[in-house]
């Protein structure tokens, strides 16, 4: 009987992320709030039925691919701004390049949804930001710059420094567009984020001045 029910749930996964798949590549050329529920129920190629056997809405189907594109990310985070020195913003820059062109559709759909018309999905994406932004804050606690910082001024800079992020993703993203990836628009977007990301950096030692 548990063998059955084991094959059961592993078919019932695999159907639900075929949901996921689907209308991550149905979003490539829409948005969201535009996105019908037949239309990825006959991508996947199963009845309109079957949908919500898995999701209630295309709204909770949306906010289940925030946590898809999202969610994995904060162990990545939080290592990487625990790493000390210049070395944070090198490493910072080399995980989002590398996970942009690892799931640029991921990155595409975070980046249309999080100001789209759909509000759960809104409210997700913003639930995530905020929770990256605590991560942050914990770690860059931890720096001897941080002496005599209140928790407000933390939170603050932990934020620019997420919000640096999505623009950063949004730097590699247009290296990834037609005709094809171009290895010197990488490096220039590389040398862009980093010199962003240390000017925050420079703005942190002299805010108690």
């Amino acid at each position: 009987m548990s063998h059955t029910l084991g094959i059961r749930q592993a078919q019932k996964q695999k159907t639900r992320q075929a949901f996921l798949d689907a209308a991550l590549a149905l979003l490539e050329e829409q948005s969201l709030s535009s996105l019908g529920l037949r239309e990825v129920t006959r991508a996947v190629g199963v009845a309109p039925t079957a949908f919500y056997r898995h999701f209630r809405s295309t709204a909770d189907l949306g906010v289940a691919l925030v946590d898809e594109a999202l969610g994995s990310l904060h162990p990545m985070v939080r290592t990487t701004v625990a790493t000390p020195g210049a070395e944070r913003i090198t490493r910072a820059v080399r995980l989002i390049a590398d996970h942009v062109a690892a799931h640029p559709a991921h990155v595409r759909f975070i980046a249309r949804e999080r100001h789209g018309g759909v509000q759960p999905v809104r409210e997700a994406i913003r639930d995530q930001l905020a929770r990256f932004a605590e991560e942050v804050k914990t770690e860059l606690a931890k720096d001897p710059e941080a002496e005599g910082w209140n928790d407000d001024d933390l939170l603050m800079l932990a934020h620019l420094y997420v919000d640096q992020m999505l623009i950063t993703a949004s730097l590699f993203l247009e290296t990834l567009e037609p005709p094809e990836p171009s290895e010197a628009e990488r490096e220039r977007a590389t040398r862009i984020a980093t010199r962003q990301m240390r000017l925050i950096s420079l703005g942190r030692q002299h805010w108690l001045d």
